[in-house]
């Protein structure tokens, strides 16, 4: 086991701050909460010192040092808000904007430009240069996802890193030498599976998404950190909303989880919270077709749907499938219903697909783990290959089904056959599908972006996720239906609220009981190892 690194004391401007030994002088300053600026670092990347911009005086040195590829020491001193740093500051931000084309008003990253925020905070106020800029590539289209302005770049080749580094691919490269480099691609387009996180390592808007190019401006924005719903990893991000619409999801650092990326699937993965085809109401079947209804009229069917069924054929003869897509606290309230009812068997299908040693899981789901540590479904395939054989032996004559992840999961010539034997049919979903038509009963269900909970990804870690959108008035969210459900079979009273239920998780004495709410933080908790393991 490593000994702990020893701690420095380093005086910035008059400021003592404590350091671990063979930190970088640039990110302890960042650390202590200084207004240190620079381009070509990235906490994530390897030292590249090309922008000379961070550089600061350290006493007994001859020259002015680049605080990115200082080390500390301790007894350094070191000088910031010093006329010579601020001279030569100024001087690096003219060199980097005399080639720059002034076009913030049409740049997509205007709002957030560190070429921007920098010129204005630590730069000149005019320019004093008449001679017209250089012409470069615009809007180059490198990649199925990834548009290349070489105008707006300022060579701090963060992306020629993280290609070389993170995603492993190499796709990009700086050409050519002195006034005359730029970049470029190498040999291929820019299409690996994390091609988007070039955009977020850009500090300009030279390397723009397609996704969100002339969008919206980004001032309009309203930022909400969550987790994203793309696979079991459960990567950090925030959720950009406006106008009661998702723009864009980006990566939020959690070094414990996704550092500070995401792959372009998980990205992109956003569109369905606004599907026109999403159910906007319950539909209950009237008159042998489903109809909309209000919430109350189709809980109420559905309660007297079950208690019918029950009383006909034994609760045994009642399954449910669990959707990994919920959070903790709406499944473990599901299970409370069904534990009310005396389900026969609960099962969990769970969409499966590419994955890699990086972030990228096979599971396409951000919470088949905490299904699993609720105890609502056991076994290799969590239950589900019992419960269909159950379906088609005529042992399972009802279905609550979550989610459609079991479209996926099963043969549809399978899938048709078994729905075709139910007798009753429940269906919770974000819109009708076909497979489902002879549903009797289907509740509209509530996105990761509109609701407040928990998710546990692969590794057990509890994660929490806010509301960025309202959902429309009266609307009723998973956790709320099974509530008021549990309420209408199991005469009870009970609420849907975060609190509440973390209690009940308390009490049940699960996994999930070694956790408080409160202690899920922003990065999240980890589970306690199970028992033996």
């Amino acid at each position: 086991m490593s000994s702990p690194a020893k701690t420095v004391r380093v005086t910035v401007d008059n400021r003592v701050i404590e350091a671990p030994e063979g930190a970088t002088l640039l990110q302890v300053m960042l650390d202590a909460g200084l207004d240190i600026p620079h381009y070509c670092y990235h906490p994530k990347l390897s030292i590249d010192g090309s922008c000379r911009l961070c550089q600061v005086k350290i006493d007994g040195m001859p020259k002015l040092q680049i605080s990115c590829n200082t080390q500390v020491r301790d007894g350094m001193v070191v000088h910031v808000a010093d006329p010579e740093v601020e001279s030569t500051r100024r001087g690096v931000l003219e060199m980097l904007l005399l080639n720059h084309p002034l076009d913030c008003p049409i740049c997509d990253k205007a709002g957030e430009c560190w070429l921007q925020n920098f010129a204005m905070r630590f730069g000149r106020g005019t320019a004093r240069t008449i001679e017209p800029r250089r012409k470069q590539g615009k809007r180059m289209d490198i990649g199925e996802r990834i548009l290349l302005d070489q105008e707006r770049c300022i060579l701090c080749r963060r992306c020629v890193r993280f290609c070389r580094e993170i995603s492993k691919t190499g796709e990009l490269a700086v050409f050519n030498i002195g006034d005359h480099s730029q970049l470029d691609i190498y040999d291929r387009r820019l299409d690996n599976d994390y091609s988007m996180c070039v955009a977020d390592v850009c500090p300009v808007g030279a390397l723009e998404t397609k996704d969100f190019h002339h969008q919206i401006r980004v001032w309009f924005l309203e930022e909400t950190a969550s987790v994203c719903p793309s696979c079991s990893n459960g990567c950090n991000i925030m959720v950009s909303a406006a106008r009661d619409r998702v723009w864009r999801l980006v990566p939020r650092r959690n070094d414990e989880v996704n550092d500070t990326w995401m792959c372009d699937a998980g990205r992109l993965n956003y569109r369905f919270i606004a599907d026109p085809d999403r159910l906007r109401a319950p539909l209950v079947v009237r008159d042998g077709a489903l109809a909309a209804t209000d919430w109350p009229d189709a809980l109420g069917a559905a309660a007297t749907a079950i208690a019918e069924f029950v009383k006909r054929n034994g609760a045994k003869a009642l399954g449910a499938i669990v959707s990994p897509h919920l959070t903790n606290e709406e499944n473990f309230r599901f299970g409370e219903l069904l534990r009310t009812l005396g389900a026969g068997r609960v099962a969990m299908a769970v969409r499966r697909g590419a994955h890699d040693d990086f972030l990228i899981k096979a599971e396409k789901a951000a919470n088949a783990r905490g299904v699993r540590e609720l105890g609502l479904v056991a076994g290799p395939d969590d239950g589900l290959e019992e419960l269909l054989r159950a379906c088609e032996a005529g042992e399972i004559k009802a279905l609550y089904l979550c989610g459609d992840d079991l479209i996926d999961a099963v043969a549809p010539e399978r899938l048709a056959a078994i729905v075709c034997r139910l007798e009753l049919l429940i269906v919770q979903d974000l819109r009708m599908r076909p497979e489902f038509a002879r549903a009797a009963i289907v509740i509209p269900t509530t996105t990761f972006a509109e609701k407040e909970g928990t998710f546990t990804n692969h590794a057990g870690r509890v994660q929490r996720i806010t509301p960025a959108l309202a959902t429309p008035p009266g609307w009723m969210s998973d956790g709320e239906v099974f509530t008021a459900l549990l309420n209408l079979v199991g005469a009870r009273n009970d609420r849907f609220d975060l609190a509440g239920v973390w209690a009940a998780i308390a009490r049940d004495g699960g996994r999930l009981a070694t956790l408080r709410l409160a202690d899920i933080g922003p990065h999240g908790a980890v589970l306690e190892p199970a028992p033996g393991a």
